[in-house]
């Protein structure tokens, strides 16, 4: 499966050409908020979800950013996963 990025002034997003797609805000140079995570029904369970916010979570560290997961789902996601920590703006450090 190929994994796409764009990211404008304000707005930014991740997505699969099977129609996943995680969007996120830009907050400053040092932060995004992600805020929404969908993936189609056909794809549910195959860890595509996961895949797209890892890529965020590897793409923010890598670029010195730190992350807000608004969205639900990304939000369980780095509870389940202590060495994103580092990346979780407001959340629980390691």
């Amino acid at each position: 499966m190929d994994f796409h990025h764009e990211e404008g002034p304000t707005k930014g997003r991740y997505w699969t050409d099977t129609g996943a797609e995680l969007s996120y805000s830009v907050a400053g140079t040092s932060m995004i908020i992600i805020d929404h995570t969908e993936v189609p029904r056909a794809l549910a369970g195959q860890g595509v979800g996961l895949a797209l916010v890892t890529r965020a979570v590897e793409d923010a560290r890598a670029a010195g950013r730190s992350i807000v997961p608004l969205c639900p789902y990304a939000l369980s996601q780095f509870k389940r996963h202590p060495d994103w920590h580092d990346v979780w703006n407001g959340g629980p450090k390691s």
